[in-house]
C-alpha cells in the first residue's frame, strides 16, 4: 500500500463522460444516465483498501440519506482485479448487495475513466453542480483508520448540500488519503508515485 492523496482536479473542470458496465445489473452506465439528477457525486472505491473498508458504512448512510434528494451517485474501482481479486467485478457486486447500496457500482477495466478524472486514490470524491462542473474534491471528512476521530462525511456532506441549494461550496478543501489506486503494470498515469 502506498499511502497516496488526490490530485485536487482543477474546480470548474467538466464531468468526463464514462460508459461502464455496473457490477451488479450488468448495465452500462454514463453520465447521461444521472441527466435527471441536479448534483453527481463520483467516488472512486475498491473492496480491499482498509482507508475504504473504514468509511464503508458512512457510504452507505449517504447512499441512504440522499436518495430522495437531486443527488446522483456513481462508484468506481479501477483497481487492477488479477492483482487484487477483492477488487474484481463479482467481488464488487457482493459488497454492493452487502451493503445494500441502491447507487450504481462500475468497473473500469481499462482505468481511462480513472485517469481522466484524475483519480488517485481510494477513496476519492468527485461533486459536479448541475452544469456539471466540479465544485467538490476531496475528502469525506477528518477520520482516518488509525486516528480516532468519528466517521461523519461532514466535509463531503457540505459540499453536497451547498451544491444541491445552489450555494457556492467552499474552496477550502483538504485532498482525500488513501491506498493508491492499483494501476496496471505499464499503465500508471503522469500523476502516480
Amino acid at each position: 500500500m502506498v499511502l497516496t492523496a488526490s490530485t485536487m482536479l482543477s474546480l470548474g473542470t467538466k464531468a468526463p463522460d464514462f460508459h461502464l458496465p455496473e457490477v451488479v445489473s450488468g448495465k452500462i452506465i454514463s453520465l447521461d444516465s444521472f441527466a435527471e439528477q441536479k448534483v453527481l457525486l463520483v467516488m472512486f472505491i475498491c473492496r480491499h483498501c482498509p482507508f475504504v473498508k473504514h468509511i464503508q458504512d458512512e457510504i452507505t448512510k449517504l447512499g441512504e440519506d440522499y436518495r430522495t434528494s437531486d443527488l446522483a451517485i456513481a462508484a468506481i474501482s479501477a483497481n487492477d482485479a488479477e492483482k487484487y481479486p477483492d477488487d474484481a467485478p463479482d467481488s464488487l457486486k457482493a459488497l454492493a448487495i452487502e451493503k445494500g447500496w441502491q447507487f450504481p457500482v462500475c468497473y473500469d477495466e481499462t482505468q481511462a475513466i480513472a485517469k481522466a478524472y484524475t483519480a488517485a486514490c481510494t477513496p476519492d470524491f468527485f461533486v459536479f453542480n448541475a452544469e456539471r462542473k466540479l465544485v467538490y474534491r476531496g475528502q469525506l471528512d477528518d477520520s482516518r483508520p488509525s486516528n480516532g476521530k468519528p466517521v461523519t462525511g461532514a466535509d463531503l456532506r457540505a459540499a453536497i448540500d451547498a451544491a444541491l441549494a445552489d450555494q457556492p461550496v467552499t474552496i477550502e478543501q483538504k485532498p482525500s488519503i488513501g491506498c493508491n489506486i492499483k494501476w496496471k503494470a505499464g499503465n500508471e498515469p503522469s500523476y502516480f508515485g
